[in-house]
């Protein structure tokens, strides 16, 4: 409901201020995969993606950077 779309906008919001010179579009689908994703199970994955790409057919995300969140979760996990 509409919960869910203030998470989005919220997520894409983020993103905006944090990566300012990426274009809306990849934002957008960005915000939306964050949200969603981690709420799915595998089996449910493919039709995510299929529905992802129909919306944003000419949309590429780039590769994230997990250097810093792995680098935190590795000096974690050694303390």
């Amino acid at each position: 409901g509409m919960r869910a779309v203030m998470a989005v906008l919220r997520a894409a919001g983020n993103l905006k201020q944090a990566l300012k010179d990426s274009p809306e579009d990849v934002l957008m689908l960005r915000a939306i995969r964050d949200v969603n994703v981690p709420k799915f199970l595998s089996h449910a994955l493919p039709l995510f993606e299929g529905i992802a790409k129909d919306l944003f057919p000419t949309t590429i995300l780039p590769t994230p950077d997990y250097v810093n969140m792995l680098t935190g979760l590795q000096a974690g996990c050694e303390d």
